[in-house]
């Protein structure tokens, strides 16, 4: 039997990292986070093969060329994001479903690849200035990198329909909770 992809994207600073981490201790169903690889530099706090594979530019355009991907974009100039093949399938051999954050394209990309065997699930902040404040509380980006985060969610949100359901992250007990209930309903 084919086993499941639960996509959880949303914009940078949504809170789709936290409901995430959440998921993944919460749900008595076999899960495992699927590992997104990037070209950008890591933050302080962050480990490689933990947090994401952390390739050189060149090498993840080499995986790019040799169709390594199920699915990538160039998510802020000179950023590359994605998801490998090998790291679904190795979740998968564990007997895993596969859990996903990552952005709005990528979500959707998957979606039409797996269409029965994915739930895809966005995360929207309460506003737009929320979503900023976020951002800013990182203190991990600089005031124009938070300018491209906040004009691409702008897009991402529109594309909520596209979306097989949305929530709303104003309270976090509420959306975790909300969360946890649509993967459980989707696994059974």
């Amino acid at each position: 039997m084919r086993k499941k992809l639960i996509i959880v994207s949303g914009p940078s600073g949504s809170g789709k990292t936290t409901l995430v981490k959440h998921l993944l201790s919460a749900c008595k169903s076999p899960l495992a986070f699927s590992i997104s690889a990037t070209s950008r530099q890591p933050r302080a706090n962050e480990t490689d093969g933990v947090d994401y594979y952390f390739l050189s530019p060149e090498l993840f355009q080499k995986k790019i060329a040799d169709g390594d991907f199920l699915e990538y974009e160039e998510v802020y100039n000179g950023s590359f994001y994605g998801t490998l093949k090998e790291e679904v399938q190795r979740l998968w051999n564990e007997g895993k479903n596969v859990v996903f954050d990552i952005d709005v394209a990528g979500a959707l990309t998957i979606k039409k690849q797996f269409p029965k065997e994915s739930i895809t699930i966005l995360i929207r902040p309460k506003d737009i200035e929320t979503l900023r404040e976020r951002l800013e509380e990182r203190a991990s980006d600089s005031s124009k990198s938070i300018e491209e985060r906040v004009s691409k969610a702008e897009y991402e949100l529109q594309q909520a329909p596209l979306f097989d359901s949305v929530i709303d992250n104003d309270v976090l007990e509420v959306s975790t909770n909300q969360l946890l209930e649509k993967v459980n309903s989707f696994l059974s």
